[in-house]
């Protein structure tokens, strides 16, 4: 008896190794493919901007970092006793304007020299509805919990999505012509839009993601919201406001990124990483045991061994805490 639809999904012509340098672009579900990746210690940059829901706010992002976009004061506004941009996540908001206006400038350059050289950029999309402000028509990535009279919400047409990202993907072809685009839609729900109209947006994405696969080079779809809408597909894998995919599911989803998007090779070496990366976070009871120094020793000589082995690895800390 089959209990879920089966799903074939295309492997990535060329997987992710730990020699990649991996952008990461998007709404929140991208914190979670971000941070394993992180976890594993995958030379990775996340959500410049923060976290970003709409395609147009992740196209105009991009774009700022190919084009080392420069923020001025005067793209900063007060609200709510905070500096903001419309373009930033609050993780970006700050009571001094100018600490706010480094920490987004800091971000900017980061960006800037990483997506020029990146190897894979994974972009994923939340939702199809954009908020303009009435002033100026000026669409925002956040509204900062601005008043609602201050905006308008549009439900963007596949074929605004489509030219936005398009354009984005032509400049990012001139500007680093070898990289992969992984793009991905969020299943998370976006429930205060309306269940109705939630689906609604997230079917515009979908199409809009199909034909830019279809018509550029380079990019290729992995298919997160259909391993959790329509594999999984039942509410226990909700956290429990029913808007969010749990631990579970989000681990269903990236075991599943991992067989489609990295390689064999690399996954074995993860392995490896991970029972260091496990031992360094050990807290011990008693670290002036023989037990405790013989653990340190142990995990020393693998750290060296895995070292000597993969130099491109990252594991500073891990090497100046074990010695």
């Amino acid at each position: 008896m089959q209990f879920q639809l089966p799903l074939d999904i295309e492997r990535l012509p060329t997987p992710i190794t730990y020699k990649d340098k991996i952008l990461l672009t998007g709404s929140c579900f991208t914190e979670h493919i971000s941070g394993r990746l992180a976890q594993y210690k995958f030379n990775v940059l996340a959500n410049p901007n923060g976290i970003l829901f709409n395609p147009m706010s992740v196209a105009e992002s991009i774009d700022s970092y190919l084009d080392g976009r420069v923020y001025e004061p005067q793209d900063l506004f007060p609200l709510n006793e905070l500096w903001n941009s419309w373009q930033h996540h609050t993780r970006f908001s700050h009571i001094d304007k100018t600490e706010a206006l480094n920490n987004i400038n800091t971000a900017q350059k980061e960006a800037a020299a990483f997506v020029k050289s990146a190897d894979k950029i994974i972009i994923t999309l939340g939702s199809a509805f954009q908020y303009y402000l009435k002033e100026g028509n000026k669409g925002v990535a956040n509204n900062h919990r601005g008043p609602a009279q201050w905006f308008h919400k549009t439900l963007l047409s596949i074929d605004t999505i489509v030219n936005a990202l398009g354009n984005t993907l032509q400049k990012l072809s001139t500007a680093n012509p070898y990289a992969t685009v992984i793009f991905t839609i969020s299943p998370v729900r976006h429930v205060r839009d309306g269940v109705i109209e939630n689906n609604r947006s997230k079917a515009r994405l979908v199409e809009a993601v199909h034909t830019l696969c279809s018509t550029y080079p380079n990019t290729y779809y992995f298919p997160s919201y259909e391993l959790v809408i329509d594999i999984l597909r039942d509410h226990r894998y909700y956290d429990i406001d029913l808007v969010h995919p749990n631990y579970a599911a989000t681990s269903y989803v990236w075991h599943q990124f991992e067989k489609a998007c990295i390689d064999a090779q690399t996954i074995n070496i993860m392995k490896e990483v991970q029972d260091i990366v496990t031992a360094y976070h050990h807290k011990p009871r008693f670290p002036e045991t023989e037990g405790h120094r013989n653990f340190m020793k142990m995990y020393s000589a693998k750290i060296k061994d895995l070292q000597e082995r993969h130099p491109y690895l990252n594991l500073k800390e891990e090497i100046s805490y074990f010695g």
